[in-house]
């Protein structure tokens, strides 16, 4: 699905709030992400179910999971919900899935070792695109064997949703590279980003698998006001109390915060570094919001679409020249 203005698209985190999700719909934006947890510090939703939720209250912009904890489910449910959702939606369905790891009880509540995240993930993605094929299927994989299976009726989206991998390190990259049809990471900087990006690009190419229509998302906590330093202030709060760490010396590294300008010569940076949608997480500490929802889109998100069209005809002129 296009951006609402050329090569650039935007999402934000809807949160718990349906209306306020509705409304979010009526804005120029392309996608809405829910994430959650089964057993976290913090209280939270469970993400398939706020998905399921999201799903109800849109009709127009792509909805993801930012992020499905994969390894704590069984893959036969997540890709019969996945089918289910896709269908209602009219194919608007994005699944973001990571391994997750920061709460051990999580993994412990499900009966999954934290040891074998990474391994379970990568056997479930494999195993969801030949579920969705709506085919009867046998698997002899370690984690998910299954005889005779057949999850119907498929996907509206040929294939099955996008599948698109979140993480910071390595391990996380070459699952994108290898399985994924995107890459999500979050708490990157631009120059982080642009060499994962790196990392990704040369581990397809030894495998030999081309990443035509692979997807480039960043996920970005944002804050933008007159006073940049109030900005990066109230960002910090938020980010601590997700991550229950200080991100007062961090948060330049990690977040947009700042004035509008301050705000657009970073996201500028994840352009110029590779990343194609944002996923923003609003990042207002005791503030509002949407406020800062309007300001990003009033404000920034105009000269950072006109940057990045100028980045596609430059692109364009020089393939044209060869």
């Amino acid at each position: 699905m296009a951006a609402q203005d050329g090569v650039i698209s935007v999402g934000f985190v809807a949160g718990a709030d349906l209306k306020r999700a509705a409304a979010l719909e009526d804005l120029p934006i392309d996608s809405l992400w829910t994430g959650g947890h089964v057993a976290s510090r913090n209280p939270s939703g469970e993400a398939m179910m706020s998905l399921a939720r999201l799903s109800a209250v849109t009709e127009r912009v792509r909805i993801g999971t930012s992020i499905l904890l994969l390894p704590l489910y069984a893959p036969a449910i997540v890709a019969k919900q996945v089918a289910d959702l896709d269908r209602a939606t009219g194919g608007r369905l994005v699944l973001g899935v990571g391994i997750g790891g920061e709460y051990p009880q999580e993994f412990s509540a499900c009966q999954v070792p934290v040891r074998e995240r990474g391994r379970r993930t990568d056997e479930a993605i494999g195993l969801l695109r030949r579920l969705w094929t709506a085919q009867t299927i046998s698997h002899d994989g370690p984690f998910y064997p299954m005889t005779d299976v057949r999850i119907h009726p498929a996907p509206a989206q040929p294939g099955g949703p996008p599948v698109i991998v979140a993480g910071r390190k390595e391990p996380a990259m070459r699952r994108a590279a290898l399985l994924g049809d995107g890459w999500m990471p979050y708490l990157y900087s631009p120059r982080r980003y642009a060499a994962s990006a790196r990392t990704i690009r040369q581990a397809a190419a030894d495998a030999g698998r081309d990443l035509s229509g692979f997807e480039w998302y960043a996920f970005v906590f944002v804050n933008v006001d007159p006073d940049g330093d109030r900005a990066r202030e109230e960002a910090a709060r938020t980010m601590g109390g997700t991550y229950n760490q200080d991100f007062k010396t961090m948060v330049d590294s990690v977040a947009a915060a700042g004035t509008a300008e301050e705000v657009t010569g970073r996201l500028r940076d994840f352009v110029d570094a590779g990343a194609r949608h944002f996923v923003f997480m609003p990042a207002p500490g005791t503030g509002d919001p949407d406020r800062v929802v309007h300001r990003l889109l009033d404000e920034v998100i105009p000269p950072l679409r006109a940057h990045g069209n100028e980045q596609a005809a430059a692109r364009a002129g020089d393939e044209a020249a060869r």
